[in-house]
């Protein structure tokens, strides 16, 4: 390294064009605008998917499809999860603080059970809701299964 390579740390420095600083630095008048149209005016933002004037492509589009403003949307968990949570912690009760305890969850979502993976451990559990094959495997171990 010397003198001659020396460089500012990528990401430090700005551009190099200083734009609107007179005449003399070559980039002052128009300001690199051009002449005249919307463009040029101070204040200008391109509203997104603006497209001169032609009609935007969102507005050609048609809507489709449907949205369920009732839609309940749950955290999955399988049993395998919660086979696992009772090793480590040693439970036999599994609730919605367990879980979120664990990480598996955040307290404002809603949990179901499902079905996947193997339970080998008598588990009672309460969650939101239950899917069939999980709410069978649980019962089978005369666990008990409780929605919220």
């Amino acid at each position: 390294m010397n003198l001659s390579n020396l460089q500012p740390a990528p990401g430090s420095t700005k551009s190099d064009k200083r734009i609107g600083r007179g005449q003399g630095s070559g980039r002052g008048g128009t300001s690199t605008r051009g002449h005249k149209g919307q463009k040029s005016r101070s204040g200008y933002s391109r509203k997104i998917g603006f497209e001169g004037g032609q009609m935007p492509l969102q507005r050609v589009v048609p809507k489709s499809g449907f949205k369920n403003i009732n839609r309940v949307e749950y955290k999955a968990i399988n049993l395998d999860v919660l086979q696992q949570l009772a090793d480590k912690k040693k439970v036999t009760t599994i609730d919605v603080a367990a879980l979120i305890n664990a990480g598996f969850m955040s307290k404002n979502e809603k949990v179901k059970i499902l079905g996947g993976g193997t339970l080998s451990a008598k588990l009672d559990v309460k969650a939101h809701a239950f899917s069939k094959s999980a709410k069978e495997a649980i019962e089978k171990l005369e666990g008990t299964t409780e929605i919220l």
